[in-house]
């Protein structure tokens, strides 16, 4: 996203009409490709049209528009999962204010007594992966000793194919002194399901996401359907293991089948989660939490929020639509 990057690290809705495969692989290539554009953010982020879109997917700037929808959610009966957006930090100074802004973000939950309800997710390239693994972890360290005084917990977000040897390794560290730290696997990935199995012991929490990053052939699946097949193993390995799944998907027919694997291997509704995007599928959010069902909802927020608003468009053709219908009505 929310693994996304932040996502997400969750995936888009799937259960889209049939439309091209291939064209919408190409189409979502050059998406990814101008998430990482400078010239195309100038011209997105200046653009009449985006405020109104990309409030749909983002919750605002600050630490005050994110705890007022978390609280919101709350209310509802969500859980949150909240994402300072921001990554490729390259400086020592950098990471440390995104520490430094974790840390007062922890500090707030905790005092609005949100610590039960919401936890947060953390990307390691913004805490100095890029550059120094070791800076990482210490970071991650001082994240996750405020998550504990807050009463929640940390999920380390997955990123670029390139980290996950790296932020699997930095998992295991952080789970010596905190042993709830989150773990992401992202589905596309052909090592998915190997990962999923060393994972799925009793207290490791896992979320399993489709995944919104470019990958070569050879470490990717690059078929929608091979992906969606891919996180149907995954699901059965998570679901027949002893951890806690938290399954980041909107597509209604993972759902279903996510249900089938909850009654075959008898799991109460407390004993994984669903997880979706903010402002995607809403409704459904609603209505499965209404059935007892445990769904957490990703909140992403900050002023760095463009390529992960453009990862969110290159991950569903319904995302796109919606961006320009709202392009088309402001030309």
């Amino acid at each position: 996203m929310i693994g996304g990057r932040a996502g997400h690290n969750l995936d888009g809705a799937g259960g889209e009409p049939a439309a091209s495969t291939e064209g919408f692989a190409v189409l979502r290539q050059a998406l990814l490709v101008a998430s990482r554009s400078e010239r195309v953010r100038r011209v997105v982020e200046t653009a009449p049209f985006s405020d109104e879109v990309v409030r749909r997917f983002i919750a605002g700037e600050t630490i005050e528009d994110a705890l007022r929808v978390t609280g919101d959610l709350t209310a509802e009966g969500l859980l949150v999962t909240m994402d300072v957006l921001g990554e490729d930090t390259h400086d020592k100074e950098r990471a440390e204010a995104n520490v430094q802004h974790y840390v007062e973000l922890l500090e707030r939950l905790g005092a609005a007594g949100l610590g039960t309800r919401a936890e947060v997710s953390a990307k390691l390239s913004a805490l100095g992966q890029t550059f120094d693994e070791d800076l990482a972890l210490a970071n991650a360290r001082r994240i996750c000793a405020a998550a504990r005084d807050a009463g929640t917990t940390v999920t380390l977000d997955m990123e670029d194919h390139t980290t996950v040897d790296s932020t699997l390794r930095i998992v295991h560290e952080l789970r010596r002194d905190f042993p709830d730290v989150g773990a992401v696997i992202q589905a596309y990935l052909r090592r998915a399901e190997e990962h999923c199995a060393e994972l799925a012991y009793e207290g490791s929490r896992v979320r399993l996401c489709k995944g919104a990053y470019a990958a070569p052939s050879a470490v990717a699946f690059t078929d929608r359907e091979e992906v969606d097949r891919s996180f149907v193993r995954c699901m059965k390995v998570l679901m027949a293991g002893k951890g806690y799944p938290m399954l980041a998907t909107h597509d209604p027919r993972l759902i279903e089948i996510a249900d089938a694997l909850a009654v075959l291997h008898d799991r109460d509704p407390g004993s994984f989660e669903y997880q979706m995007l903010y402002g995607v599928r809403p409704q459904e959010q609603r209505r499965l939490a209404a059935q007892g069902a445990q769904v957490r909802v990703y909140v992403a927020y900050g002023r760095e929020w463009y390529p992960y608003f453009m990862r969110r468009l290159a991950e569903r053709p319904a995302n796109l639509r919606l961006f320009l219908r709202s392009l088309a009505g402001r030309s």
